[in-house]
């Protein structure tokens, strides 16, 4: 029976230098454009990394965007999902031409609600003399997501635009959209674009070209664990938002 591993990557896989422990022994796995280290591997996820390659298939399941990926120094050999399940890519690196179709009709629709989404954030922090800045990010043609960081890496000074401006919004004309908020980053997203659908489409997928397969789902945040539930078994690393939840629950 072939074994699918869908793993979200950054906070699950790797960590930016800030959230790494003094005492790790640390490996550079992705960079910026100008070649710069930005995201490291430690010992424990360097073993991880050997035993599941060992015995499944890892199919990324990330929001990085496709250049994004592509600075992710490791063989990944089958599909990647990449803009929060927006784009799917072969194992050649091209788009899946029908999920491709698909998203763009889907995008179409949802482009007015992202452009008022963008001038709702922008007229907030404008008002409210914040340093971040929305931007809609797009990929391959395709329109996806407002997204807001603070330049600072204060993850704090984006809950009041959350708490007063976002989170009203989408309980109203917001209401086809969705929130996904990770420490500093925070994002307004459709509602037709999440992991899970990609992963359910990408699983019918392996199943007419394996047969009978195996799915594993593995991700740090409160977005992933909608495609994890989607999977036969989920994994979930300790110290992450999806742990804190996991045990609060529990």
């Amino acid at each position: 029976m072939h074994k699918f591993l869908f793993v979200d990557l950054d906070d699950t896989l790797f960590h930016s230098l800030p959230k790494c422990a003094a005492d790790d022994v640390l490996q550079p796995i992705a960079f910026l454009e100008d070649g710069a280290p930005v995201s490291y591997t430690n010992a424990r996820q360097r073993a991880f990394l050997a035993m599941a390659s060992a015995g499944m298939t890892l199919i990324p399941t990330t929001a990085r965007t496709h250049g994004a990926m592509g600075r992710v120094d490791y063989p990944f050999a089958s599909y990647r999902i990449i803009d929060f399940g927006g784009v799917i890519l072969a194992p050649d690196g091209t788009p899946d031409p029908v999920w491709h179709a698909r998203m763009r009709d889907d995008m179409a629709t949802a482009l007015p609600g992202l452009r008022q989404a963008l001038a709702m954030c922008d007229e907030y922090v404008q008002r409210a003399g914040l340093a971040a800045r929305p931007r809609l990010v797009d990929d391959l043609g395709l329109p996806f997501y407002v997204l807001l960081k603070d330049p600072h890496k204060v993850a704090a000074c984006l809950d009041a635009i959350e708490q007063e401006a976002v989170l009203p919004w989408l309980a109203g004309e917001g209401r086809d959209f969705c929130l996904h908020r990770n420490g500093n980053n925070l994002a307004i997203l459709p509602q037709v674009l999440n992991k899970a659908r990609a992963v359910e489409y990408l699983q019918a997928r392996l199943r007419d070209e394996h047969g009978d397969i195996m799915t594993f789902g593995m991700g740090d945040s409160r977005s992933d664990a909608r495609f994890m539930a989607a999977c036969d078994y989920a994994i979930v690393p300790r110290g992450t938002q999806l742990a804190a939840l996991t045990t609060e629950a529990l």
